[in-house]
């Protein structure tokens, strides 16, 4: 049946109030036969209200997205270049392969409930490997009683909408609009342990459910949600097979390797990863883990403390990535590959640009460069993202010295670091930062990085 033209009641009016509306107009659609209802909405005869819940989510975005006028904060456009999607153990299943479904029962000892997961949804489990405590407080003798170093304080003043991670795009969306966020990078998060385990064909069967997981969630607002191909760096030819599979798709806009603790990211077995990715022009992208494989380089020396772990975990991982990609001259093989790390902090840019031009020189042990590692920073190929607690002062230093083509702007929307909903309005309180500048930080970076233009 053809669809009838629906008028865009919702235009001209408040970002909550298009959404509402948008919702009931969805909801006479599918009532009065407009929109019929899929097969896969109806088991048995009757109707599948999960499905049915996902299919009106649909609907709804698609009209909200016709009317929608772009929500700027202060005349700027905003792009977080680093927020989590973390899909619970049931989402994924759906979308394995056929043959694969018999081994979910292998990934059994690895399904832990969700518990209260900002943005999760209740009573479900999430795919986790080996998550690593650290319960000594420092200065005392030994593990503390009660202290498991996984806690964290929530930064925000509001909680973030039920199922933004799991499967509920339209949730998400009005978080976006509430906040003034244009377009998300979602970066998976806990299943991606699976890179932990000795069993490859595990990884690569939740890493086909991703891909398609994220096909579907990101296409309920494809000009808003972008996502990355995960990749193994233990099954190089189906890693390549992913890239061409979904390297054209409007949501697949990076690779993130997931990198296993046995192979360094220069390693020569890698290179059809990084021509797949430059043939279809997606950005390789380092985020750093504390609690999961894939770890962080020298977990294991922090002394069993949170502290000095999330200290460490994320500009370390950050630092080993860039420098290894740098140095085995991966971007002059590949002269029209990006590459950046995001949640790595970005006040140790000048001093790291600096430190690898002398230990080049110094030491050497790098692949033959056409340039010095710093000039690669400012090539126009790197990007980094900011967090915000290091502050204008910090950001107006590194943009003097690297110029203002590198820093992007992120939230880490929905873990408890960012400021929901308020991210984007604290960022531009940073006033002595000149207008040019705060636009390429908050879009034009990331939109360049993520091909968004």
């Amino acid at each position: 049946m053809a669809m009838r033209r629906v008028p865009p009641a919702c235009a001209g009016a408040t970002p909550q109030a298009s959404q509402d509306m948008a919702r009931s107009v969805a909801d006479a659609m599918i009532e009065a036969s407009f929109i019929p209802l899929p097969p896969t909405t109806k088991r048995d005869g009757m109707v599948d209200e999960a499905l049915l819940r996902r299919k009106r989510g649909m609907i709804a975005l698609s009209l909200s997205e016709r009317s929608r006028r772009f929500s700027m904060r202060d005349g700027f456009r905003a792009f977080d270049a680093d927020t989590h999607v973390n899909p619970a153990a049931n989402v994924l299943d759906r979308y394995v392969d056929p043959s694969f479904r018999p081994r979910l029962a292998d990934l059994t000892p690895y399904r832990v409930p969700s518990g209260k997961m900002i943005g999760g949804t209740p009573d479900t489990d999430q795919y986790r490997v080996d998550t690593k405590f650290y319960p000594r407080v420092l200065g005392e003798s030994g593990p503390h009683e009660t202290f498991t170093g996984r806690g964290t304080n929530w930064r925000g003043t509001k909680q973030p909408r039920v199922g933004v991670q799991d499967d509920l795009a339209l949730n998400r969306v009005m978080d976006m609009d509430d906040e003034g966020t244009d377009t998300h990078f979602l970066v998976p998060t806990l299943w991606v342990s699976v890179v932990g385990l000795p069993d490859v064909e595990l990884e690569i069967g939740l890493t086909r459910a991703w891909h398609r997981h994220a096909a579907e969630f990101c296409g309920q607002a494809p000009g808003r949600l972008k996502t990355a191909i995960v990749v193994s760096t233990r099954a190089v030819d189906e890693a390549v097979r992913q890239i061409k599979e979904w390297g054209t798709s409007k949501w697949a806009v990076a690779v993130l390797p997931a990198v296993g603790k046995d192979i360094p990211i220069d390693h020569p077995d890698l290179e059809p990863i990084w021509q797949a990715a430059q043939e279809h022009d997606l950005a390789v992208v380092h985020h750093s883990n504390t609690w999961n494989p894939p770890y962080f380089p020298g977990y294991r020396d922090l002394w069993d403390n949170i502290f000095l772990g999330r200290l460490a975990s994320h500009p370390w991982g950050g630092m080993r990535f860039m420098a290894a990609f740098i140095g085995a001259g991966i971007l002059d093989r590949y002269p029209s590959l990006r590459m950046g790390v995001l949640e790595c902090g970005f006040g140790w840019l000048p001093f790291w640009a600096k430190r690898m031009d002398e230990q080049a020189v110094y030491v050497g042990g790098t692949a033959p460069l056409k340039h010095a590692p710093s000039e690669y920073m400012t090539s126009g190929r790197f990007f980094c993202t900011i967090e915000r607690h290091e502050g204008e002062e910090m950001f107006k230093y590194v943009t003097s010295v690297l110029g203002n083509d590198v820093l992007m702007y992120a939230s880490d929307y929905p873990h408890s670091e960012c400021q929901f909903p308020n991210s984007v309005d604290n960022v531009l309180k940073w006033s002595s930062v000149d207008k040019e500048t705060r636009r390429k930080l908050l879009w034009d970076n990331a939109a360049r990085f993520y091909k968004a233009t």
